[in-house]
């Protein structure tokens, strides 16, 4: 059997924080300058006891409610978040009860960043491919808020909250692939939380992340090394990804990056030498959504009519970890 992508719905929270409440909290720092740095205006936030699969939720919930399908036709649950509602159990589990998907469907978490979602597409193309699942729902969620320190503006003003569910249906012709995935682990510590899990103390402290480790027990980013890191892996993991389909720049309708930031994202389209009317940027009212991202731009993209039935579309996620994962998508419409 072969895949094909039929539907992404997404959600936000009704929490926001702006570039005017961040300007009234950072001394130096105008709402101006934020959105010129970043690209962003506005993120959603979670509430105090909203969660990554409470967003998850109510992503799917508009799937079915828009009819593309209903809970007792999934037969997969894929479930990709890095804050979890808990250790144990898995939230794919928790939400095949809440969203009344039937008990012979199969659900899995998978813990996985900003490339989570191009991972997801792979593992539900092979589930579909293998014959183990026809209708797959693939929610990516994140509440990266809830790990970050108030006084940490140098996340504080990149990540929002949101989530996106992707429906991988099975298909008559390949309309997802091929893939190509990179891993280099020797960046883990660049971008990082540290509490929660059961690494001792000890060996946390000696990884001396930084001198600008000021909130250990919070989200860690070391902007610098992760640019460096994206400028390096992005391009070579798209020219690796062409070879593999035996295609060049100009045979892709549309480009959707992971939307990091505005700078880095521009930096990474004109150094590949992307057309700028072929390549989506739009954090303005989202922020860095982390796992979510590249589908909510997907659908952002698809709304505004940018990308049409029948696009090739080139996607591609890099970030924590280091990982990083780019494949093609032929949009069904």
């Amino acid at each position: 059997m072969n895949a094909k992508v039929k539907a992404i719905e997404y959600y936000l929270p009704k929490g926001t924080l702006d570039n005017e409440e961040l300007e009234a909290i950072y001394d130096g720092w105008s709402a101006g300058k934020i959105e010129k740095k970043t690209g962003i205006r506005v993120r959603h936030i979670a509430g105090e006891h909203e969660t990554a699969s409470d967003l998850g939720y109510h992503a799917a919930m508009k799937l079915f409610e828009s009819g593309a399908i209903t809970p007792d036709e999934i037969d997969f649950i894929l479930f990709c978040s890095e804050s979890p509602d808990y250790p144990i159990p898995p939230c794919a589990c928790v939400l095949q009860d809440r969203l009344n998907i039937p008990n012979t469907a199969g659900a899995l978490d998978f813990n996985l960043g900003c490339s989570g979602f191009v991972y997801g597409l792979g593992l539900a193309q092979g589930l579909i491919a293998s014959g183990q699942a026809k209708n797959m729902l693939l929610i990516t969620s994140e509440t990266y808020s809830k790990y970050i320190h108030p006084d940490d503006k140098s996340v504080r003003t990149i990540f929002g909250d949101g989530a996106a569910a992707t429906l991988i249906t099975a298909s008559k012709e390949q309309q997802i692939g091929p893939f190509v995935y990179g891993t280099d682990g020797s960046g883990f510590s660049n971008l990082i939380m540290t509490k929660g899990g059961t690494r001792s103390q000890s060996s946390i402290d000696s990884l001396q992340l930084s001198e600008k480790t000021q909130f250990p027990d919070n989200l860690f980013m070391n902007g610098p090394e992760i640019f460096n890191f994206t400028i390096k892996a992005v391009p070579t993991a798209i020219n690796q990804l062409l070879e593999k389909a035996k295609m060049g720049l100009d045979d892709i309708d549309y480009f959707v990056f992971h939307q990091a930031n505005k700078y880095m994202v521009e930096h990474l389209r004109q150094k590949i030498g992307i057309d700028k009317n072929k390549f989506f940027i739009d954090i303005l009212e989202t922020g860095n959504t982390v796992s979510a991202s590249v589908p909510i731009a997907l659908s952002k993209a698809v709304t505004k009519g940018v990308i049409k039935a029948g696009d090739l579309v080139l996607v591609i996620g890099y970030g924590v970890g280091y990982s990083w994962g780019t494949t093609l998508i032929r949009w069904e419409g």
